[in-house]
């Protein structure tokens, strides 16, 4: 009842079709018609003065078929007729409702699991019930099972096990160890988790994430705009026919026949509900799209342009080689400058304090520590002197009371210290001597590759990177993966210039962090890697990835395809099932109240064809399909 209470239009029509009947059984034959025909007649007057209004803006709309069918079949007596198609528009705004809400189910999901309230424990162990807003960084929280984590956190207890698929799309399971990031949005498995919050509520992934999903309803407008194209094509050739049809036959009720069936519904509705489908999927899949328009122009995308740190690659230094003096292994190498650089907040000391712990060597504390900006880290470990840094300064800041010769002949790692292209090499020396090299870089994401061959197969023309880094390192990447071009050392600005002067159009660009919100903002479609909270790009962006995996990026392409399909489908099923109603019509083999009642069917057969949209294609490109092409393209990747 309160569905229905939200139709008054919908609710005033029946009514006035059940008085109409009712004073048509008790033989009143003309109130029962004047008042159909005065509903009717003020509901097209209604639809009329829309239209005006619609015209004074410049959007020029399918309205008028309307008004002519109502008008037409009130004045050649089918005021019942009328009254069906009355009820048609009035329960089109109904329909559609029914299809967006079942189409845009996993954004109404993502925004219905909003946390709301948290449970903070205090020093004493008591559980306090607070509105998540009021959540403070360092706050212990209890999380109970199945229940949503509030704010973005790091485990407290040993371990526990996590459903982020709402979030990360990761169908499975996820097990936590203490110390590991928490998402908030995740649900918590059978056992109670306590998380330290390392984020607010308003600044925590989840949050961020409802924010994109709520922009994203809110746009509406673009998604019509494919019906429209047809809007004026279809009214001239309805009315034409009409117009023929009274002429040839001389009975002007072939007018109202053929007009009560060229109603526009189809249109109005088909792509809307095509476009909040393929939203939906996409949410599903780990991708927020901002509105349907920006699936639209993904649909005809020619150029992909990428950044490669964070988006071609992890963003982050990881270990790949570790080269050990005679007598040390290389756990023995990577124990010691861990040791060292476990006190250091620099990234590349970072990794190489996870690699050691990831290989499960025991790190040693060190002593009388110092770091050297652009040189390195030297401690006592030991009690023997430890630096990690650049080659020729390690000696001497390992040998601080001795004179140290940085460039002796005997080096035992002089014929092994080139360095691969795109990566960096950390010297390790102890007491003046080197005893081994760490080999770190920011390795290319398994499914690159992959992703740009897919996104070949699909359509795309021409691959370009776009990178502010050094262009041997881009150059590197780029073979790995397969760019076509690549345009390194570039600042921001020179970014947003290179993407401007892309022949081939529209463009996509994919990046990430502050430095490609510009580039982002102003390519025809942007796209932002935002499953490491990278805010300002995933502002700037039409769409963001919410997964950190690359290959959801086709994903989102074969969606937008799949949609903008099903939607011109849905437009074109619609328009030829009417022009097949209104030829029949013409020739006087359908009465205007039977022809009313058809197109009810073809509204029906219209929205049935663009809910298609929330399920895959034939043919569809899929993260399982890019990771099967993904194993010769890495086969060819020389090591």
């Amino acid at each position: 009842m309160e569905r229905l209470r939200a139709y008054p239009w919908v609710i005033a029509t029946l009514a006035v079709g059940a008085v109409g009947l009712a004073l048509l059984a008790a033989g009143l034959d003309d109130a029962s018609r004047w008042t159909v025909v005065a509903w009717v007649v003020l509901v097209a007057a209604m639809q009329a003065w829309d239209m005006v209004r619609s015209l004074r803006a410049g959007d020029v709309g399918l309205d008028i078929l309307a008004v002519l069918a109502i008008s037409a079949a009130v004045a050649v007596g089918e005021h019942w007729a009328a009254l069906v198609v009355v009820i048609m528009l009035t329960g089109g705004e109904a329909l559609e409702d029914y299809a967006e809400r079942r189409a845009k189910r996993e954004l109404t999901a993502l925004l219905d699991r909003a946390p709301r309230t948290a449970h903070r424990v205090d020093g004493s162990g008591t559980v306090t019930d607070i509105p998540v807003e009021d959540v403070a960084i360092g706050d212990i929280l209890l999380v109970k099972p199945a229940e949503v984590v509030p704010v973005d956190g790091e485990l407290v207890d040993d371990t526990a096990v996590l459903d982020e698929s709402s979030v990360t799309g990761e169908p499975l399971p996820v097990e936590h160890v203490r110390g590991d990031r928490i998402v908030s949005g995740s649900i918590n498995g059978d056992g109670v988790a306590h998380i330290r919050a390392t984020a607010l509520a308003a600044d925590s992934q989840y949050q961020q994430i409802v924010d994109l999903v709520a922009a994203a309803e809110e746009t509406r407008a673009p998604m019509v705009r494919l019906a429209d194209r047809y809007a004026v094509p279809f009214t001239i050739v309805a009315v034409a026919i009409a117009l023929l049809a009274w002429w040839v036959s001389g009975d002007p009720r072939r007018l109202a026949e053929v007009l009560v069936v060229a109603t526009p519904c189809p249109l109005l509705i088909a792509a809307p509900v095509a476009f909040v489908a393929g939203m939906s999927r996409s949410a599903k899949a780990g991708v927020v799209v901002k509105g349907g328009g920006v699936l639209e122009q993904l649909a005809r995308v020619r150029t992909v342009a990428l950044d490669k740190t964070g988006t071609l690659t992890h963003g982050h230094p990881h270990i790949t080689r570790v080269v050990a003096t005679d007598g040390l292994t290389e756990d023995d190498v990577l124990a010691l400058a861990a040791a060292a650089e476990q006190y250091s907040a620099h990234p590349i000391a970072v990794a190489l304090v996870a690699g050691a712990r990831e290989r499960g060597t025991t790190v040693q504390p060190g002593t009388d520590v110092t770091e050297e900006t652009a040189h390195g880290v030297a401690a006592t470990v030991g009690g023997r002197r430890v630096a990690v840094g650049k080659g020729t300064w390690v000696v001497q800041a390992s040998a601080p009371d001795a004179i140290a010769d940085a460039s002796r002949t005997d080096d035992p790692l002089a014929a092994q210290s080139d360095v691969t292209p795109g990566a960096v090499a950390v010297h390790v020396a102890v007491d003046g001597e080197r005893v081994g090299i760490v080999e770190l870089a920011d390795a290319v994401r398994d499914e690159s590759a992959a992703v740009l061959a897919t996104l070949r197969g699909v359509g795309v023309e021409h691959i370009v990177m776009l990178t502010g880094d050094a262009e041997a390192t881009a150059q590197h990447v780029a073979a790995e993966v397969g760019v076509d071009e690549v345009r390194a050392s570039l600042l921001p600005q020179e970014k947003v210039a290179a993407v401007a002067s892309l022949p081939e159009r529209p463009v996509l660009m994919v990046g990430d962090g502050v430095n490609d919100a510009p580039v982002l903002a102003v390519a025809d479609v942007g796209v932002a890697m935002g499953a490491t909270g990278a805010t300002a790009a995933s502002e700037s962006a039409d769409a963001v990835l919410l997964v950190d995996d690359l290959g959801a990026l086709v994903r989102l392409v074969g969606i937008s395809r799949r949609t903008v399909r099903v939607a011109l489908e849905s437009i074109w099923a619609g328009i030829g099932l009417s022009v097949v109603l209104m030829l029949v019509a013409a020739f006087g083999f359908l009465p205007a109240l039977a022809g009313a009642a058809m197109q009810e069917v073809v509204d029906l057969v219209a929205i049935l064809g663009a809910l298609r949209a929330l399920t895959p294609g034939q043919g569809e490109p899929t993260l399982a399909s890019v990771a099967h092409a993904a194993e010769p393209a890495q086969q060819s990747v020389p090591a």
